[in-house]
């Protein structure tokens, strides 16, 4: 015999069939699943929207909370008042303090030259007086308020200017009639044009329009009042605007915030040494009442947060009944090619498993098209906040998580329903 006759031929080694088999079955269950999507289209409609519509609402509920957050921590910073403190007349609570009182001129002009004086631990004094007025222009009225304040009042309370100039030094000396409009007063006075250089009559006197303060993120009395007033040399104001020359408040900025008591003691000492030993001068820690605030806000933002996500979880729910709905009428359709399966050799988990995907393609594609849309309106919404609306990725995440386990949860009596079926009585 020779070598070619005692060569035995090698076995070729054919694909193991039960290594590709699970992929089949996902690719099978995948086309199956939008089959039955297709072949009931106003089911499948109101089942993804239901599912769309959670994940929507969870995507950009969490999203415009963060964006909600991020300006208000943004309008609060901007409000100026960390080592701030604020002296302001007191009211009186009892008939001997109202007695008390009327004995003292009050808060004035004329205490600024002894309330203000130099103090090592204190970086600016900003008095403040206000009233109600009217602007003529031409034939309009408007009915505003004018605030008188000095040259420092505006970048040390953040008042930046949009166009033309703010208030100076000169102008204080000199107890110009000039006048810086709020914006949102110069856009109703003026309809968008440039009021700059512009006359305007305050209660029958004239003054000039400097310039405009920039857009203000309203979030508090002050920035509501500059923003829809004017403010003027508090020199000006005192002359042409109170013959009383009363005082609204004085903001006192600290050096230090830890000097906050022995600077409001001296500020008290002085309050009292010019009212000839009155104590009808108070004084209010602004920082102390933002962190106060801002504990509220952080409150009420969780109140809101609980009560959107709970209608988020309810629309899920819903989306969930609606997915177990679908699947029971997929069930009742398909007996027969559930029988024909088994038949054919498909183990009762191999019915169980793809039940339970198509329930997740639903699923899927619900919240898929839930992202795209919650996507869609962050980006609109983006330009209303001050960094932006970024779609939030722990509220996504989570929407998906849900929208995920609830269609395994509803699917689940479908899928177990159709494992247990025998296949004599799906065919019969």
């Amino acid at each position: 015999m020779n070598d070619e006759a005692l060569t035995l031929p090698v076995p070729v080694r054919l694909p193991n069939p039960s290594r590709f088999a699970w992929a089949e079955l996902l690719w099978e269950v995948v086309l199956s699943g939008f089959r039955e999507l297709w072949s009931h289209k106003l089911r499948s409609i109101l089942t993804l929207t239901l599912l769309a519509l959670g994940v929507f609402a969870l995507v950009v509920m969490t999203s415009v909370m963060d964006g909600v957050v991020d300006k208000v921590s943004t309008g609060f910073k901007g409000l100026s008042f960390d080592g701030t403190i604020q002296l302001n007349q007191k009211s009186p609570e009892t008939t001997e303090e109202q007695k008390r009182f009327a004995m003292s001129p009050g808060l004035r002009y004329e205490d600024l030259s002894r309330l203000t004086s130099p103090h090592p631990k204190v970086r600016a004094f900003l008095p403040r007086a206000m009233r109600q007025t009217s602007i003529r222009i031409g034939t309009g009225l408007e009915r505003t308020f004018a605030t008188g304040v000095t040259a420092e009042y505006f970048p040390w309370q953040n008042r930046p200017i949009a166009s033309g100039r703010g208030l100076t030094d000169d102008d204080s000396r000199r107890r110009s009639a000039v006048a810086v409009l709020g914006g949102t007063l110069a856009s109703k006075l003026f309809s968008g044009s440039d009021p700059v250089g512009r006359t305007i009559s305050i209660d029958g006197q004239s003054f000039q329009v400097i310039g405009v303060l920039a857009p203000l993120q309203i979030m508090s009395d002050d920035t509501w009042l500059d923003a829809n007033g004017l403010l003027m040399p508090i020199e000006a104001y005192m002359d042409r605007m109170d013959t009383k020359h009363a005082l609204d408040r004085i903001y006192v900025k600290l050096a230090h915030k830890e000097d906050m008591t022995e600077v409001t003691s001296a500020l008290l000492a002085r309050a009292r040494q010019a009212h000839h030993g009155i104590d009808d001068v108070e004084t209010t820690d602004l920082a102390a009442e933002l962190v106060r605030s801002y504990k509220r806000f952080e409150e009420e933002i969780w109140g809101w947060k609980v009560v959107m996500q709970s209608l988020a979880a309810t629309v899920l729910l819903v989306g969930g009944v609606g997915v177990l709905s679908v699947m029971l009428i997929s069930f009742s359709d398909r007996r027969y090619e559930i029988g024909l399966r088994k038949a054919m050799g498909a183990t009762d988990h191999q019915i169980f498993v793809q039940f339970l995907l198509e329930a997740l393609v639903l699923a899927v594609l619900g919240a898929f098209f839930g992202t795209l849309a919650g996507s869609f309106v962050c980006k609109a919404l983006s330009s209303h906040f001050p960094w932006g609306l970024v779609v939030n990725a722990m509220g996504l995440i989570t929407a998906w998580i849900v929208a995920l386990v609830l269609s395994l949860v509803f699917g689940m009596y479908p899928a177990f329903r159709a494992m247990k079926l025998s296949p004599m009585e799906a065919m019969r």
